[in-house]
């Protein structure tokens, strides 16, 4: 794990070390950072309720540097995001890729630096399928029903039709900062944070 380091703050207990992240965590800024599995949804599911019932409606930041990872557990924070009925800011930091990429979308204002990347594309088959014909058959089948549902996802939040999304993500499709407000996967390209 890279190193993240602690803050001093003096309080009327001394000097204390505080997180970095925790700071952020009280300014409502929160990470999407590495794979996307049940830890990174449980953590991120968590963090949006509590901020939710913190301050209701007020907005929350999520920064996103993600290659991407497991659909359900994307779907999750998906939900998750849009339940909370705090406006959500996504910032692409580096690359929101795959199940990111849906993430990163569905804010409610979505900035990238100018050097970040989006990447969207279909989802993919899990590894070790095998077994009977019928077996191959279930997965094949909720896998064309799962690639419906973000496909669905990704047209709600740029506009495009579903046939313009199920063109774009037959195979990986790589869109600049220009490029993905253009698409409108993204809003601007902001130079600040």
């Amino acid at each position: 794990m890279a190193y993240l380091p602690n803050v001093l703050r003096e309080t009327s207990e001394g000097l204390n070390q505080i997180p970095i992240q925790d700071i952020l965590f009280q300014k409502r800024e929160i990470f999407c950072i590495g794979p996307i599995t049940e830890d990174t949804a449980s953590a991120l599911v968590l963090q949006l309720r509590f901020l939710q019932q913190d301050a209701p409606g007020q907005e929350i930041t999520m920064y996103i540097n993600s290659p991407g990872g497991e659909v359900p557990s994307g779907l999750a924070i998906y939900d998750v995001m849009k339940a909370v009925g705090c406006p959500i800011r996504t910032i692409c930091t580096g690359t929101a890729a795959s199940m990111a990429a849906v993430l990163f979308l569905s804010g409610d204002r979505r900035d990238m630096l100018p050097h970040a990347k989006v990447m969207i594309h279909d989802p993919l088959i899990p590894g070790g399928v095998g077994g009977s014909a019928l077996n191959v058959d279930a997965i094949a089948r909720n896998l064309m029903q799962t690639r419906r549902t973000v496909a669905d996802i990704i047209s709600a939040h740029t506009g495009k039709s579903l046939e313009e999304v199920l063109d774009k993500t037959a195979s990986d499709s790589y869109f600049d900062a220009g490029e993905a407000v253009e698409w409108g996967l993204a809003d601007r390209v902001i130079h600040q944070l």
